[in-house]
């Protein structure tokens, strides 16, 4: 530990200092770094045929699709943290969305914050980490230049109620509630949560100009940016953040109108898997926060009432639209880096934090382990390399290691994952056995989930388990396998059956290697 403190702290203080180990007069890929909130494989790129992402499919048509890729944590805080740092959430200590990184971590030191000791600029606009995870500054130690704010909105708009909604109703009875708070003397806090309570829909359609909401609003900045940015005579690291597909789904209403609610498929499988723990699951309270979604009864087989078939596809719907919402805006990023001429030295990254659950198994938004959650896109593009499209094991934390080898920089060596180049050459060999996945639940339970090529194996730990501490056999206390090959859809938990005994008991041992391997020493 004290060898990787000491090396966290002099990559920071070469940061600071803006010493470089690279020469000026050597030529840099810049780095566009695109993430999108809540964002699940449904695109036209992973195979979806109904959705409309003609932007997202351009980038790539020109880079490598990632199409077995999985998070380390299926929520924003979590996973962020680990994309960013290159290491796991037992690392980082990040498991929820009130950590923040660097009171646990200090010292760690970050992509942007790398990249910036080797003589980038970086800078960012939008949701790149969590902002509950983070200091108010977006991680004042990643950016040379300090992280921007989105404030420009078109002339005759306000910024969005309650950073979603332009709908006029919608933004009177917000007013109208802040008002009621105000007079009841709330501080900040209580005051959103008063508002929100009374009028919070989970959808809005309406007609719009793009840039009156945040993200169509945040990219008429990041043209700004990323032309100022390319006039310096640096490499430059650009964090672009959308907030959108996250709920709300809200969206102009040309892009809600690219679909045919009836198209919109509901999931096939609504019913907890059989053989399973009720732990595994959740409310779905996120969506059920909203004010316009009605109460439904979960998690058994006799409930009288389930979200209604029309909201269901409602939402879908909502998600759709705000995916091509997002996609139209991308579009405009990728012009401006042609119209600048920066597109043949640009690596270009566009990333999901995790899955999205529709329904399946009764489930709406992510904070699971099943697949729905876990699985997450990942595309990068980068001069020089061929076009390609891998069905092999990658995860987030090897998005550190890869822009940096990208970049001909070197790795550090205490990153968790490794680069992805090699596969990005040769997008059809294996680069790893299984990818690594976890969610904690109340009363110090973790589950560790393992997704190799055709199964899922996931360990319940309780006591407060983490894989930082030695590992016990009593720490094990439930178990969860599913065959993809036979049930695409994980409704049995097979862990148990006589035909997987042999396949359980491989699978655990290969658990309880990798969780050994991350005891801290």
């Amino acid at each position: 530990m004290k060898k990787r403190q000491i090396y966290y702290c002099s990559v920071a203080l070469c940061a600071i200092s803006g010493i470089s180990h690279t020469s000026a007069q050597e030529q840099k890929y810049n780095i566009l770094f695109i993430a999108i909130d809540d964002l699940k494989p449904e695109l036209g790129c992973y195979g979806n045929k109904l959705i409309k992402t003609p932007n997202i499919d351009k980038l790539a048509d020109r880079g490598t699709v990632f199409a077995s890729n999985h998070c380390q944590q299926a929520v924003s805080g979590p996973t962020r943290a680990s994309i960013m740092t290159g290491k796991r959430p037992d690392y980082t200590q990040v498991w929820d969305l009130k950590t923040r990184m660097r009171d646990i971590n200090p010292d760690i030191v970050t992509l942007p914050q790398y990249l910036a000791s080797q003589g980038y600029e970086t800078t960012s606009i939008g949701k790149i980490y969590d902002p509950r995870c983070v200091d108010s500054f977006a991680d004042k130690p990643s950016w040379t230049i300090p992280a921007h704010e989105i404030t420009r909105y078109p002339e005759g708009f306000t910024p969005p109620a309650l950073d979603y909604f332009q709908d006029p109703e919608t933004k009177r009875l917000v007013e109208k509630y802040e008002a009621e708070a105000a007079k009841l003397k709330l501080d900040s806090v209580e005051a959103r949560k008063y508002v929100v309570r009374r009028i919070k829909p989970s959808t809005e359609n309406i007609d719009v100009p793009d840039a009156a909401y945040k993200d169509g609003a945040m990219v008429v900045q990041a043209k700004d940016i990323m032309s100022d940015l390319a006039k310096g005579n640096k490499p430059f690291f650009l964090g672009v953040g959308f907030a959108r597909p996250h709920l709300p789904f809200v969206a102009p209403t040309k892009y809600w109108d690219m679909y045919d609610r009836e198209d919109m498929s509901i999931e096939p499988f609504q019913l907890h898997a059989k053989n399973t723990y009720e732990f595994a699951y959740h409310n779905s309270w996120e969506l059920r926060s909203y004010t316009d979604i009605p109460l439904w009864t979960s998690f058994t087989d006799k409930r009288e009432a389930k979200i209604p078939l029309h909201k269901q596809k409602e939402l879908i719907h909502g998600y759709y639209a705000a995916i091509s919402f997002v996609d139209a805006q991308i579009g405009i990023l990728l012009e401006q880096l042609d119209s600048l001429g920066l597109t043949d030295n640009t690596i270009i990254i566009l990333w999901g934090d995790h899955g999205w659950h529709f329904g399946d198994h009764d489930l709406w938004c992510k904070q699971t382990n099943f697949e729905q959650a876990t699985r997450s896109p990942l595309i990068i593009s980068a001069p020089e390399l061929k076009k390609g499209y891998t069905t092999s094991l990658t995860e987030f934390v090897d998005v550190f290691p890869t822009l940096v080898d990208l970049t001909s920089l070197p790795i550090p060596d205490y990153l968790d994952g490794k680069s992805l180049v090699p596969l990005m050459k040769q997008p059809e060999k294996e680069f790893k056995g299984f990818a690594v996945s976890q969610y904690p639940r109340d009363d110090g339970v973790m589950g560790y989930t393992i997704r190799t090529k055709r199964y899922r194996y996931t360990c319940w730990m309780k006591d407060n388990y983490t894989s930082a501490q030695p590992l016990k056999n009593d720490h094990i206390f439930a178990r969860e396998l599913y065959d993809y090959d036979v049930d695409p859809l994980e409704t049995t938990n097979v862990v148990n059956e006589t035909d997987y005994l042999a396949v359980a008991k491989e699978l655990d041992k290969t658990m309880k290697d990798f969780l050994k391997s991350q005891i801290r020493k």
